[in-house]
């Protein structure tokens, strides 16, 4: 299964729009990330490595909401750091809700039950809570005991209320083809969630554990094994079939890295928010001087081992909707 079909035929009009007008560039979604800061200091991940200063430096309400004006993207994943230490991360919300994009709250859940009651249910609003395994593996990845039982409370408390709810899940080279059947049948089955979002793990330079990411072929194995006997047409799925293609080593595609782009404190990040190779004040500026054939497999030696959804997704999504047949396909996998 993938997305919503409101939110397919919002993206695919969207993109045909764009085509149209004779716009090669254009987001899909943007990477928004109102602060660093955050509760957790998980291995995987660098952002509270920031000094203090910039660690305590939250996004004005006005400023998130004129930069994803400014892009024209159809949706936008709130990120960080842990957005909902931010005090008007409900206002950000509201705003873009209001505007009818699509939606990605993105939390590790730990401060749901006190923020929870700041937001109401909408079709553009959804809960992404980051759970990395089960209860042994996911605490393991956060670097603390007890986040997995938190996070599983907070995600049914969020669904009793009728919120839609979905879920992140990165994985390492410490992952096996089982592990990953087995917290995806947990989220899918048990859980119940709406949709997952999956991600090999990329070797963001920050990260405290530069020793467990993925490379290319072992993520195509590990995804082609976990796939098999049909059970990746039974997982709900928040990506499109090509992607999920593109993790087993069905399809292979250039990265796309300017359909997701990342704007955070510092300005729109070159060329996506798992590298920083300077920073753009518009978004205009973003697209028109970064040069974005030096980035990706083949050209970049950085890019080498990415399978990210980052600048993969974009791509499979394109191609998808240039294609008949794919569309066809996404509509009846849905």
């Amino acid at each position: 299964m993938s997305m919503p079909l409101r939110q397919s035929v919002r993206i695919g009009s969207y993109i045909l729009r764009n085509k149209i007008r004779g716009r090669d560039k254009f987001p899909l979604i943007v990477e928004l990330e109102p602060l660093f800061a955050c509760n957790l200091a998980c291995a995987g991940c660098g952002k509270i490595q920031h000094t203090h200063d910039i660690l305590k430096k939250r996004m004005p309400v006005e400023q998130a909401i004129a930069a994803i004006k400014e892009s024209g993207a159809p949706m936008v994943s709130i990120a960080g750091g842990e957005p909902l230490m931010h005090p008007q991360i409900d206002e950000i919300v509201g705003e873009l809700v209001k505007m009818k994009k699509f939606v990605f709250l993105c939390t590790n859940a730990l401060l749901i039950p006190k923020k929870l009651d700041k937001f109401k249910p909408s079709p553009y609003f959804a809960w992404a809570v980051h759970i990395d395994g089960l209860k042994e593996r996911h605490d393991a990845s956060v670097c603390k005991e007890g986040v997995f039982d938190d996070a599983v409370a907070a995600i049914k408390e969020c669904q009793r209320r009728g919120f839609r709810v979905t879920t992140n899940t990165t994985f390492f080279n410490t992952d096996t083809p089982q592990t990953v059947i087995d917290v995806l049948n947990y989220l899918n089955d048990d859980l119940k969630i709406d949709e997952m979002m999956i991600s090999p793990a990329y070797a963001y330079e920050k990260a405290p554990d530069q020793e467990h990411f993925l490379g290319v072929q072992e993520t195509r194995e590990l995804f082609r094994k976990a796939f098999a006997d049909g059970r990746r047409k039974r997982w709900r799925f928040n990506h499109s079939p090509l992607f999920l293609d593109f993790l087993e080593g069905k399809a292979d595609f250039a990265c796309t890295a300017w359909g997701i782009p990342s704007y955070s404190l510092f300005g729109w990040q070159r060329p996506c928010y798992l590298m920083s190779d300077g920073y753009a004040q518009t978004y205009k500026e973003l697209i028109e001087e970064t040069d974005w054939d030096a980035y990706g497999r083949g050209r970049d030696p950085r890019c080498a081992n990415c399978m990210a959804h980052c600048g993969y997704e974009p791509t499979a999504v394109l191609s998808t909707v240039s294609s008949l047949k794919e569309s066809i396909r996404a509509v009846r996998e849905k």
